[in-house]
């Protein structure tokens, strides 16, 4: 089954089209130019599909997962494994016991993930910063969320409490729901849709306020400021875009479904996304800099400033 389910618009310029991509690759014939292709293609904001994952997840690790029960889905849409502390986040008191089993299984997809991505994703191998692995354990239709942290809503990625700098949010995905496909949405890319998004909000004019460019400046000079522009300006653009009903209502849209045990990639922050329905996922993020990227020009970052006149990251 192809991850698209509703006609491709990849006639249509700033639509995300699939890319079906062989998973079972031999390392050795894997080539640059293959790779390169693949990097070229997440940039442009195209969603790389691999119909069988290439990740191994053992039956027992499987059998865990899928007879996880998570009991404040409100609060806590996600299991986060942080990879540099290997740690678990997100876990309720009731579910201490099973925290370490968890961890396990968490690292070694987040390791195995990572190995893989090395060789299919080869120009941003050792340049990308390491970020947090999850699993998604909750059934998305009709999860109840507050408004700016619904994942039924359009929106491109942009994380409040981890400011990624102009850095571009890479994520991996594995469906290991046994029965189920993973539903998702996609409309327009970052590089058609966001700019007018942006200027809709009037979001560029909060920058050209005296005192705030200052401040900026002075917090630049010294090292302060943990966010910078670049952050602030892509989560406003994430909040309005699900504060806008009629734009939810009425913008194209591409319907994509991803099968059991199937990987898929993006990048979230170029490619508006929704996931209407599914559950028990995997996912991987990495954090890709802009020195990494084969077309920089084309990231949300050059786009901004090219848009603004000026430098929005610190």
């Amino acid at each position: 089954m192809n991850a698209a389910t509703a006609p491709e618009r990849a006639a249509s310029p700033g639509f995300s089209r699939t890319v079906i991509a062989e998973s079972r690759l031999a390392r050795e014939k894997w080539t640059y130019t293959q790779a390169s292709q693949i990097c070229r293609n997440l940039e442009a904001g195209h969603v790389v599909f691999l119909p069988t994952t290439p990740i191994e997840i053992p039956a027992a690790n499987r059998e865990l997962l899928l007879g996880w029960k998570q009991s404040s889905s409100l609060y806590h849409k996600n299991i986060a494994y942080r990879p540099l502390e290997d740690r678990v986040t997100g876990l309720q008191k009731g579910e201490a016991r099973q925290a370490e089993n968890l961890r396990r299984i968490l690292r070694e997809y987040s390791q195995r993930s990572v190995e893989f991505l090395k060789t299919f994703l080869l120009p941003y191998a050792g340049k990308w910063k390491l970020e947090f692995a999850s699993f998604r354990p909750i059934e998305e239709r009709g999860r109840t969320a507050r408004l700016h942290a619904r994942n039924d809503l359009l929106h491109f990625d942009s994380f409040p409490t981890r400011p990624t700098n102009g850095a571009r949010i890479l994520r991996f995905f594995t469906n290991i729901n046994p029965t189920q496909n993973r539903v998702w949405l996609t409309s327009q890319t970052f590089e058609a849709f966001g700019p007018l998004m942006v200027k809709r909000a009037g979001l560029p004019s909060s920058l050209d306020h005296p005192l705030l460019r200052g401040i900026n400046s002075l917090a630049r000079a010294l090292h302060l400021r943990s966010r910078s522009p670049y952050d602030d300006l892509m989560l406003r653009c994430h909040n309005v875009m699900k504060e806008d009903a009629n734009f939810q209502e009425t913008t194209p849209k591409t319907r994509r479904e991803f099968p059991p045990n199937s990987s898929w990639m993006l990048f979230t922050d170029c490619v508006s996304h929704a996931v209407l329905s599914g559950q028990y996922a995997l996912e991987q993020t990495l954090l890709v800099p802009q020195a990494a990227l084969l077309d920089p020009q084309r990231s949300p970052l050059a786009i901004l400033e090219s848009l603004t006149g000026r430098q929005l990251t610190v």
